[in-house]
């Protein structure tokens, strides 16, 4: 139409013309097109026309048969309305004689079953027993009732059923609290001693590790448990948990039984088919009540069953329960039955989510109940666990025990050990029984045959015996320092149920508060009352400073020297202690302020000890080595001495070197020399000296003793972590690990090494008052002698003066009581330079006397052999010093001139106040000799011994 309107609108025959060339070239382009485009795709049109011609020719044929099964069926209908009766007739007897079939195949089906139930038990097929029997009754209950044949096997079907459930459950329970732990059997594997258990590999075991795999995916959520979903869907799939569990296209969470090998191989879906059985008999509920009821109880046998298998690993290494009490079979109890408490909560979580998914099912009708959670599992576990503590912990004897005892909290006062030392009333003696027949031989006998009985068993504590008559077994001995054996061990399985059950921040489980209140009630209290009762046993009565230890504590310990018991078992008490800290760590402050308050109070009754020494009357009346030890300035003068430094330059060294006598001398001179100055003026009074050598001794080992103290105490302190100023210290600190020693606070430090110091500084007083008292014995005996003895007359005795011999005898046994009671470097410390000593008090003694003779000063010779000879054997080495005191007396027997004229030809021996004093004693001896001739003498003298100081130090000078 457009071409025509454009041609009728041309308005010449040119344009039309023009028009019409397009039009035709336009049809000649479009023919060649189509041309090309059928020759392309003749084939596909030959096909196509083919298949066309092909349908329509079925269409006709399937129209013609229609029309002739049409005519048949009209045929047909016509026929059957001549012979409807007939024909009904036989329908009706059709349908009479199929029920009757089916009835006859039901009664052979019914009394066939009972045979393939009990075949279906043994093989252990409960799904298929449980559906052939639940039908099997629906039928004899049903269609079947009226057969009065089929009443025994009704009878005995129906019994079957009410008993089936029972043992479906007893199945469900081996499988949750045996078959699950069955894995579990072989003792763990350590890595070094108790103490590193902290590190210990424990590899789950195969029925963990399936159990794990199964509920990766599966428990996600669980009826009652906090911060988990509920609504678990019916549709979840089991087919990922075990090949007897697949999944079908109807029904995702249906469950199949393994016909074929052993149906028990796998435990989870054995469970899964167990729970679907009791769905089928519609005893859920009570299956249900039944693991609650039963939880703890199982849980108990698995401790027993555990137990026994621990003795028996143990037996097998060839130990016995009671060897060292066995604290390790405990661990290794611990350990194991927390990897079976894992494996059987495990287990647990597997049956709820079997129950889950068929209580949110509406296939099964079940009627309602309400599942436990795995709150309840966990909290049955800790219960279990709670009881074996309170058994191995003997809770029950240890907290009567401390109640009978009072109070005994470790921040409590504790017994003043110091009263024990002190002087005490008189009490009237209490009447005890004459003798008891307990430590008879038949007692102790019989005790022993009742023991080994128990061993045997391994039983170790009263045969309490189990619901089936068997004996309770124990590990080892039950009590209270078990704890601090599985303390770490517990500490991380409390910290792992708190985040398996996803408790808040600052919520804790059960049994991490039953082990807070045992420790903090009861074990902290039965430690501190330990402690005390060994200090006191150790401490108690007027001999306590004499008690020392035995040679074979000696070489256990390695010590040279024996030390005071109470100071072993003080340390053996701290050592106890420190092992507390590190085996309950995250009380190591409780355990630190105990050992502070300790050290207190053995620090004062060594105070109170060593105070019961060396002051004995009114204050007025005290010891003189005791007052200077004690004087802050004299005591700083005595250590700042050579004698002194040399001592602990020796003790850093431990050598024994023997020195030169010079050398001795001139360490030992200034020492000398004061103490001549203050005392050797006056008499020393009797009170002021300690006579007594057992005192000495006492002081000897109580210096020992503190000093060894103290050097443990300050090893004690190097091994404690320090906290840095910004450290929180929170004894129960979630991020740390609990086998972790908490850092202890500088004050706390600071606090133990001022202990430590205090200690050691009265150790040093005691071997200061040793160091002056020996040398105050000899101004003692020495003074008298010249101020009261007479040595001017014809003196024919040849006897030492009796004041030297009891001071030689005095020294000896002061001698015979240190040397078993302070290592050589000490003993020498306190008899060197003794030998200068007297020497400076028999040369400065001659100023007292009033006059003497050539006898005199013979004695006097005597006198200061008799004291070389016994000092020698004492030191032994040669005091030399003494030597210098023979020659000054031998000196005297010159006249003065004489006297002067050797000081001018052979020099200076001795210091211008000695010669001072000895012409003045001359003097004296000589009756009528002029004062005037004796003040020359004396200024002639003057000038000697100073040339000789010029000449001396010219020479010095010189060099």
């Amino acid at each position: 139409m457009s071409v025509i309107r454009t041609l009728s609108a041309s308005e010449d025959f040119e344009q039309r013309e023009v028009e019409k060339q397009r039009l035709e070239k336009a049809f000649k382009e479009c023919d060649s097109k189509l041309d090309k485009l059928v020759k392309e795709n003749y084939d596909d049109l030959t096909a196509t026309v083919n298949h066309f011609s092909t349908i329509s020719t079925s269409i006709h044929t399937c129209r013609d048969r229609m029309q002739a099964v049409r005519q048949n069926l009209k045929s047909c209908k016509s026929l059957l309305r001549c012979k409807r009766d007939e024909l009904r007739k036989l329908w009706i007897e059709g349908i009479e004689h199929k029920q009757i079939l089916s009835l006859l195949q039901q009664i052979e089906n019914v009394k066939q079953t009972p045979e393939k139930l009990d075949e279906y038990m043994a093989k252990k097929h409960y799904l298929h027993a449980t559906e052939l029997l639940v039908s099997a009754v629906a039928s004899l209950e049903g269609t079947l009732s009226g057969v009065e044949a089929l009443r025994d096997v009704r009878a005995e079907l129906q019994n079957k059923k009410e008993q089936m459930h029972e043992v479906l459950i007893e199945e469900l329970h081996r499988h949750l609290y045996i078959r699950s732990t069955a894995q579990v059997n072989k003792p763990l594997r350590r890595q070094g001693s108790i103490k590193g258990t902290a590190n210990r590999d424990v590899s789950p075991s195969p029925a963990r590790k399936l159990l794990q795999q199964v509920l990766a995916e599966g428990i996600a959520s669980t009826p009652g448990s906090k911060g988990h979903k509920r609504g678990h869907s019916r549709s979840r799939s089991l087919d990922y948990m075990s090949p007897g569990v697949a999944s079908g296209d109807d029904d995702p969470a249906q469950v199949q039984e393994n016909m074929e090998g052993d149906p028990e191989a796998d435990s989870v879906q054995f469970m899964s088919v167990l729970v679907e059985s009791l769905s089928i008999l519609q005893k859920i509920p009570e299956t249900v009540e039944a693991i609650k009821s039963r939880m703890e109880k199982e849980m108990t046998l698995i401790v027993h069953r555990t137990t026994s298998q621990v003795l028996d690993n143990a037996e097998q290494r060839g130990e016995t329960a009671t060897q060292q009490n066995q604290p390790r079979l405990l661990l290794e109890l611990f350990e194991l039955l927390f990897e079976k408490f894992r494996c059987v909560a495990q287990a647990h979580d597997a049956v709820l989510m079997f129950l889950q998914r068929i209580s949110n099912s509406a296939s099964h009708g079940q009627a309602e109940f309400e599942l436990y959670g795995r709150e309840d599992v966990w909290s049955r576990i800790q219960a279990v666990l709670q009881l074996v503590l309170n058994d191995y912990l003997d809770v029950k004897n240890t907290a009567s025990a401390s109640q009978n005892q009072g109070p005994s909290a470790y921040t409590d006062a504790a017994v003043d050990i110091s009263t024990y030392f002190t002087k005490k009333r008189h009490q009237k003696v209490k009447k005890y029984p004459l003798f008891k027949f307990e430590m008879s031989s038949h007692a102790i006998s019989m005790n022993n045959y009742l023991r080994e009985q128990k061993r045997k068993k391994g039983g170790l504590g009263e045969p309490d015996l189990l619901e089936n008559g068997t004996e309770v077994q124990y590990v080892c001995e039950p009590g209270a320092k078990n704890i601090t054996v599985i303390f770490n061990t517990l500490q991380r399985f409390v910290k792992e149920i708190e985040v398996t059950l996803q408790y808040s921040s600052g919520a804790r489980c059960q049994l991490h508060d039953f082990l807070t209140e045992y420790i903090k009630t009861i074990f902290l209290g039965q430690v501190h009352m330990d402690v005390n009762k060994n200090i006191q046993q150790a401490s108690r009565g007027a001999e306590a400073l004499k008690l020392l230890t035995d040679a074979q504590t000696m070489k256990t310990m390695g010590l040279q020297r024996p030390l005071l018991q109470s100071t072993i078992t003080v340390e053996r008490c701290l050592a106890e202690l420190r092992e507390l800290m590190y085996a309950l760590p995250a009380y190591s402050d409780h355990f630190l302020s105990m050992i502070c308050k300790m050290l207190q109070d053995y620090r004062d009754m060594c105070q109170s000890a060593y105070r019961g020494v060396v002051q004995r009357g009114s204050e007025e009346q005290r010891i003189i080595s005791a007052t200077w030890a004690k004087d802050e300035d004299i005591s700083r003068l005595l250590r700042s001495l050579p004698n002194w430094q040399n001592l602990e330059n020796r003790r850093a060294r431990k050598d024994d070197e023997v020195e030169n006598p010079e050398a001795v001398r001139a360490r030992n001179t200034k020492e000398s020399d004061l103490l001549t100055n203050n005392l050797g003026d006056s008499l020393i009074p009797k009170y002021e000296v300690l006579q007594d050598v057992n005192d000495l001794r006492v002081l000897a080992n109580l210096h020992e003793s503190l000093e060894w103290f103290a050097g443990r105490i300050r090893s004690f302190n190097s091994t404690l972590p320090l906290a840095s100023p910004g450290m929180g210290l929170s004894p129960a600190s979630s991020d740390s690990s609990p086998s972790d020693l908490q850092p202890v606070s500088p004050a706390t430090l600071a606090s133990l090494t001022s202990l430590a110091r205090e200690f050691q500084d009265l150790a040093e007083t005691c071997l200061l008052v040793l160091h002056l008292e020996v040398r105050v014995h000899c101004f003692f005996f020495l003074l008298p002698m010249a101020k009261q003895s007479n040595y001017s007359g014809n003196l024919e005795s040849t006897d030492p003066d009796p004041l030297v011999v009891k001071l030689n005898k005095d020294l000896s046994s002061i001698e015979e009581s240190l040397t078993t009671s302070l290592n050589t470097h000490k003993f020498r410390y306190i008899f060197e330079g003794l030998g200068h000593q007297m020497s400076s008090i028999l040369v400065n003694s001659t100023q007292y006397f009033n006059r003497i003779s050539h006898s005199g000063i013979k004695k006097m010779c005597r006198n200061i052999f008799a004291l070389q000879q016994n000092l020698t054997n004492i030191t032994m080495s040669r005091e030399v010093d003494l030597d210098h005191a023979r020659q000054y007396y031998e000196t005297l027997y010159m006249t003065v001139e004489e006297i002067l004229n050797s000081l001018v030809e052979q020099g200076v021996h001795f210091t211008e106040l000695e010669y001072v004093n000895a012409l003045n004693l001359l003097q004296r001896s000589t009756p009528g000799t002029d004062a005037k001739a004796h003040a020359a003498r004396l200024w002639r003298l003057k000038e000697i011994m100073a040339q000789k100081v010029g000449n001396q130090n010219a020479e010095m000078t010189e060099i």
